[in-house]
């Protein structure tokens, strides 16, 4: 393909920045053939590199197309570069070869690309005459590189984490000490190596640590940096809701204009919970949010959003309710509910596993005793009266003998009818931040599994350590539980009676029920 040459002076055919912005040519989100021109974030990346990279961002920013354009330039012009893209699908790794390395390769000037012709040109691999290349994949194990980027490594983790095991053990590996790596992806929920190696990056950045070229530097891009994100503010409507995240937002120090709040309201309608992980204002609510394929990722942002996650103390004029999943091997999870005034309480969340079920029991008496709270009914789900190895005389039976007398509920009968049950409920429950931090992490990252052969969710949960908690709730979305407030009358009643119990015993009442 031939294109029109082009006048260089050495010194700026020596510099790698004249070159990236001068020689290169992309193809636009309009798909229009224009030259690449870095953006603010490119930029701004560009003046803060270091050779270990992790970035987090908002969609749309260019840091693949960028990554592979510096690629690419150094393997054009400097003999024996070895460089590698991995992708977090093979048809999103074709279309970056073929759109962000070929095409600019085949746009190069006829001059340079005569100068450094093609010796390899696969589907995957450019081969240069210079003994250069470049490849992109989903997998990259052999040989040595000295430039490798890894695009949405958040999601790989999150769909593929045998292979995202495979990146950090093989690929990352595989670059010489000192070389140049980028890791960049939207978050994907707290878990996986994306989420480990971000946490470490920016306790490293807040700790002021200096870095060792086997530390990575931590980058965040959130979405009001790129001036793209604007759309004029007149017929859009502000909630209340929305004032009060901007208003949070100036607390942190991140002010925005009434054209970026017009940007933001309306894009968040029609990405709904997915707003806070594809385009994040901070680095903590990119990661507070569901992660792709979750279950109840539009209802935990409403939370968020109509502040219904945050300080919901115990009140101890109510009692405390509580909801399980039972497991040993698996997580045994419990949720600790209050109702007050037409509102689903929740003030905290427990989980353990390999614990015999008097264990559940005296923790739950020793929260109750701290709180100086009472009890009210206890839920066990479906299969709370099986018999079994750990309990061979049955649950229900050994808990009564604990003086729990826990409530048996009859859930759906299949797991999307009892996901659909809950979902209702949502819109009237608080959360207590602090009380129930894992219970909510395990609610957000409860999430559909993934079909790895024919690359999309399959229509049943993934079986983790987060379905337990979500399943814990389900228990009370199923319970009936009756929506009417204990009056104070009846727990100063409740109190009288233990009290009496202990005198005439001897006993410590809140051992009780």
């Amino acid at each position: 393909m031939a294109s029109v040459s082009i006048q260089i002076n050495e010194d700026q055919f020596l510099d790698p920045r004249w070159r990236l912005s001068n020689l290169y040519w992309i193809t636009d989100k309009q798909g229009r053939k224009v030259k690449f021109e870095p953006n603010t974030a490119q930029l701004k990346f560009m003046d803060e590199l270091h050779s270990l990279n992790i970035i987090l961002k908002a969609r749309q920013l260019g840091f693949t197309t960028f990554c592979c354009l510096v690629y690419l330039d150094a393997a054009v012009f400097t003999p024996n570069t070895r460089a590698g893209v991995i992708a977090h699908k093979l048809d999103d790794a074709k279309v970056i070869f073929r759109d962000k390395i070929k095409f600019p390769y085949d746009n190069l000037d006829e001059g340079i690309r005569n100068a450094v012709a093609t010796k390899q040109d696969s589907a995957d691999t450019l081969t240069l005459a210079n003994n250069s290349s470049i490849r992109v994949s989903t997998s990259m194990r052999s040989g040595t590189l000295q430039y490798l980027h890894i695009s949405e490594f958040g999601k790989i983790c999150a769909m593929y984490p045998e292979k995202a095991r495979e990146i950090v053990t093989g690929a990352l590996n595989a670059v010489a000490p000192g070389q140049f790596v980028v890791i960049e992806s939207t978050a994907e929920g707290q878990e996986g190596d994306f989420y480990n190696m971000t946490q470490k990056a920016i306790e490293q950045a807040s700790n002021g640590s200096p870095l060792t070229d086997m530390d990575y530097k931590f980058h965040f891009f959130p979405w009001y940096q790129d001036a793209q994100y604007r759309l004029n503010p007149s017929g859009v409507v502000f909630t209340d809701e929305d004032l009060r995240y901007f208003d949070k937002l100036a607390t942190q120090g991140v002010e925005v204009d009434a054209w970026q709040m017009a940007w933001y309201v309306k894009k968040e309608q029609t990405q709904g919970g997915d707003m806070k992980r594809e385009f994040p204002s901070t680095p903590e609510e990119a990661f507070e949010q569901a992660l792709e394929g979750a279950y109840f990722s539009v209802e935990m942002a409403a939370a968020y959003k109509q502040g219904r996650v945050g300080g919901f103390p115990v009140d101890v004029r109510y009692p405390v309710n509580t909801f399980w999943d039972l497991g040993r091997n698996d997580l045994n999870a419990i949720w600790l509910h209050q109702f007050i005034s037409g509102f689903h309480r929740f003030v905290g969340y427990y989980e353990n596993s390999g614990e015999w079920i008097g264990h559940y029991i005296d923790w739950l008496n020793e929260w109750k005793k701290e709180r100086a709270v009472q009890f009210g009914e206890h839920y066990l789900p479906h299969d709370g009266d099986r018999q079994s190895i750990w309990i061979p005389d049955g649950t229900l039976s050994v808990m009564s003998k604990l003086n729990f007398r826990p409530k048996v509920v009859e859930r759906a009968t299949s797991e999307i009818q009892q996901i659909n049950q809950a979902r209702p409920f949502f819109s009237r429950c608080q959360f207590d931040e602090a009380g129930c931090s894992s219970g909510l992490s395990r609610l957000k990252q409860f999430r559909k599994e993934w079909d790895d052969l024919r690359g999309v969710w399959k229509d049943k949960s993934r079986h983790d350590i987060n379905s337990h908690g979500a399943k814990a709730f389900m228990t009370f979305t199923a319970s009936g539980f009756r929506e009417d407030d204990m009056s104070l009358k009846q727990v100063e009643r409740d109190r009288h009676r233990e009290k009496f119990q202990s005198r005439d015993t001897g006993e410590d009442s809140w051992l009780t029920y």
